[in-house]
């Protein structure tokens, strides 16, 4: 039986969501921008819901790689498909970008500011910015202002072909200097995590994401997508699963970032990937009064940071317990949990500070470890190393795949948990009724 509500707190209902099918970066959404594929999630995502655009009050949007020519990606997917009156507004805070996204239109709707917003959010890792160098730059803002082609000519007399080199894009922390994978590395031997339990901890994200599109349940969650100029190609499964992998595959592959005694690998590690999600907020009496039956319900989050320098990845542990708390809850009552897989690394060491009682003591101030649902109610169609990560998107999916599999099992809570870069971390409880 449903434990009863020990309280109404949060009252804004998920009502639908969706998400397109996350793609490998460079593969069969390559020429594909963030909006366009935005723009299919959100159409998807009103259509589920059975609203109609004049009913959405404000679109919010994440991404993390902004696109120089159009840098409010909310704005330009509302344009496309909501009437052109509803307010939008785009949202970055790295891997958790959707995350943010959802928990601002959740604050607008319980601040009685809105009755209906769409979250979500996109990206496209294949059309990454390419910057050039400082001096070519400057030169260039110089060269424009010339008043004669002289001085246009005399402006690049300073320039060196060293110059002309285009800035490689990394993904490292601009405090430190470490990359994300680099932390990953550091964090997996802090914390003993070993590589053999980082390989299978990656295979069963695949073997369970591979059951998860063979049944449907994942598949059920993608809003199809027809590839231009021709649209006669269409994308409707995630292409990043590897059925066909294996342990002794995944022991094969050599380390990255520490290639001589380094455990994180790109089997391992989250691929870079395209895609979009999308769902839809809406104040839960309205909701009711018109008859729609919501996915579920947003009954608390937390949000949390910790030094860039320190454990990066483990925001998780430190926001979880701060999530439940608010939701008057306990682990224990977690019936399922989705976990974003940035690396196997980055899991295995959360669960293990969740486990910790001496984790809680030192970290928390608390006398008791927090735990965490069974292995068995984890990420049980797999996670982000098989699925994929489009940064700005993966929020969104988080939310719909364990909505969605919570009605299945009918169970009452659920809980997710995102890490991002500069050290944050995020946790929302959701439930249903």
């Amino acid at each position: 039986m449903p434990r009863p509500l020990a309280y109404d707190k949060m009252k804004t209902a998920i009502v639908a969501g969706c998400r397109t099918a996350f793609s490998r970066s460079g593969s069969v959404v390559a020429d594909i921008t963030a909006i366009d594929l935005g723009k299919v999630a959100v159409r998807d995502a009103l259509a589920r819901s059975g609203l109609k655009g004049d009913q959405i009050d404000h679109l919010i949007y994440g991404t993390v790689v902004h696109d120089t020519q159009a840098p409010n990606i909310a704005r330009e997917v509302g344009l496309a498909v909501l009437p052109k009156t509803v307010p939008a507004s785009s949202v970055s805070r790295a891997c958790a970008s959707a995350n943010q996204a959802i928990t601002d239109g959740v604050q607008m709707i319980e601040l009685g500011q809105a009755d209906v917003v769409i979250a979500g959010g996109a990206e496209s890792l294949s059309r990454i910015p390419i910057t050039v160098s400082d001096r070519l730059s400057k030169t260039l803002v110089s060269a424009s202002k010339a008043k004669s082609i002289g001085q246009r000519l005399g402006a690049f007399r300073s320039i060196r072909p060293r110059d002309l080199l285009p800035v490689q894009p990394a993904i490292a922390e601009p405090t430190t200097g470490e990359s994300m994978g680099a932390s990953a590395e550091r964090m997996a031997k802090e914390n003993g995590i070993s590589r053999e339990d980082q390989d299978a901890w990656a295979l069963r994200s695949h073997q369970l994401a591979a059951e998860g599109t063979d049944d449907g349940r994942l598949t059920a969650e993608i809003a199809p997508f027809y590839v231009p100029p021709s649209y006669e190609s269409v994308v409707t499964s995630d292409n990043g699963i590897r059925s066909d992998t294996s342990l002794e595959k995944l022991a094969g592959l050599r380390p990255v970032f520490d290639r001589r005694h380094g455990s994180v690998t790109a089997g391992n590690a989250s691929p870079l990937t395209d895609g979009a999600s999308a769902v839809v907020l809406m104040n839960g009496d309205k909701a009711s009064a018109m008859g729609l039956k919501p996915m579920g319900y947003v009954r608390s989050w937390a949000w949390t940071a910790l030094d860039p320098a320190g454990q990066l990845l483990q925001g998780p542990a430190y926001a979880a317990p701060i999530a439940l708390d608010r939701a008057g809850l306990a682990m224990t009552d977690i019936g399922l949990m989705e976990m974003h897989e940035a690396f196997a690394s980055q899991v295995l060491s959360n669960l293990q500070a969740l486990s910790s009682k001496n984790f809680a003591e030192q970290e928390l101030g608390r006398s008791q470890a927090i735990g965490h649902p069974d292995i068995e109610r984890i990420n049980v169609m797999g996670g982000s190393l098989a699925i994929g990560h489009p940064f700005g998107a993966t929020g969104g999916r988080l939310t719909v795949t364990i909505l969605n599999e919570m009605a299945r099992r009918d169970v009452q809570f659920g809980l997710i948990t995102v890490c991002a870069a500069g050290g944050m971390g995020f946790a929302m409880v959701v439930e249903r009724r």
